[in-house]
């Protein structure tokens, strides 16, 4: 992980609460649509097994996570289902009001919550917690209103680089990463059904 300064440091310390987009974040963007025997379509996404990883890291250490998405679909409930996310909200046009169930439901102050976004629908929600952070491929005009630009693209560890800057400044990081090297089995990956 390149250089962080002190500031941005002070802000990862803080989060308790990671709330990222689907579309461009936890995936490069792309949509694909199936045909079904009916006739009809199926959307479905790819996603990235390091996020996965990252995200259940999350949950380790302690940071609950969230999703809030303008667009709705099955495989983002069944991933979100997955790996235990606590909070989902689909269909979300405008983010602001869907933050604020989350972050109530949560117990959150805005300074403890961290959002991953990718472009200027993301921007109201990126101004208002206490570390926002644009993936590497993301809007170019972000880039002056978030904390932290991801050297990864969207649906390519952009969000697993995130967490490890959260969790690196909460001191957390270097205990995972040692746990590994020993060959630990104290790291408990489990799918939990917390998803609300």
């Amino acid at each position: 992980m390149r250089r962080i300064s002190r500031q941005l440091l002070a802000r990862a310390r803080r989060i308790k609460l990671l709330l990222m987009d689907v579309d461009g974040v936890l995936t490069d963007g792309s949509i694909y649509f199936l045909p079904r025997p009916d006739g009809g379509m199926f959307e479905t996404k790819g996603f990235d097994c390091r996020d996965g990883l990252g995200i259940r890291l999350a949950h380790h250490a302690g940071i609950k996570t969230g999703i809030i998405t303008g667009r709705s679909s099955p495989v983002i409930e069944a991933r979100a289902k997955e790996l235990g996310i606590h909070f989902l909200q689909q269909h979300a046009l405008e983010k602001i009001e869907p933050y604020e169930r989350i972050r109530h439901a949560a117990q959150m102050r805005d300074e403890e919550v961290c959002y991953v976004g990718d472009d200027i629908v993301d921007l109201p929600l990126l101004k208002r917690v206490g570390l926002a952070v644009c993936v590497g491929d993301g809007d170019e005009f972000l880039r002056r209103h978030v904390h932290y630009w991801t050297r990864r693209p969207g649906g390519a560890g952009a969000v697993r680089e995130a967490i490890e800057l959260i969790l690196t400044a909460q001191g957390k990081w270097d205990g995972i990463l040692k746990s590994y090297l020993r060959g630990d089995r104290a790291i408990n990956l489990r799918r939990t059904d917390e998803t609300s």
